[in-house]
């Protein structure tokens, strides 16, 4: 056992979960069913995704070859799994894009964001009020890895320059200077 046990890893799973009583041990029961340890579990009760439902993030610690098995079960019980793999982000970052967003092709800006080393795209929100030929504005959160942000920022910023869209975003990203 204690082979095993030095062989775990942690894990990050995100998770949208619909505002209904027993949600939450519904998706707790599945990571414990097949040989996760809860290490916490973040329940942002009083906030909604875009999509409606409630946002909860989930550390766990498991052996390699069951977390696959964890992110099955949750998905078998129609748990909405947003995000699941290896806790490899240290640092979160929140920008708006304003302009012809939608216009300009938002799949491949949010897939050369995506596709920047060390970053992803962990969350999306997405305003139209004169429909989607109009001026638009999109707010994106980016997950990095520590040391990372940085680069997603001028990624964002060289996209956004490239396809005349204004970036509004921190002054100063988390550990960083403003410019």
């Amino acid at each position: 056992m204690s082979e095993q046990r030095s062989r775990t890893e942690s894990y990050t799973v995100r998770l949208e979960l619909e505002d209904e009583p027993g949600e939450l041990l519904r998706a707790l029961d599945p990571i414990a069913d097949h040989g996760g340890n809860l290490l916490s579990v973040f329940h942002e009760r009083g906030n909604l995704t875009p999509r409606g439902h409630i946002p909860v993030e989930v550390d766990v610690e498991c052996h390699p070859d069951r977390f696959e098995d964890v992110v099955a079960a949750l998905r078998a019980n129609d748990i909405n799994v947003v995000r699941a793999g290896q806790q490899r982000y240290g640092e979160e970052v929140t920008v708006l894009l304003t302009g012809h967003v939608v216009d300009t092709d938002l799949s491949d800006t949010l897939d050369r964001v995506r596709n920047c080393a060390g970053a992803s795209v962990v969350d999306l929100s997405l305003s139209a009020p004169e429909g989607t030929d109009d001026v638009a504005s999109a707010r994106l959160r980016l997950a990095a890895e520590s040391g990372s942000i940085a680069d997603a920022l001028a990624t964002v910023r060289a996209v956004a320059d490239e396809k005349d869209l204004r970036v509004i975003e921190p002054l100063a990203p988390e550990g960083g200077e403003g410019r």
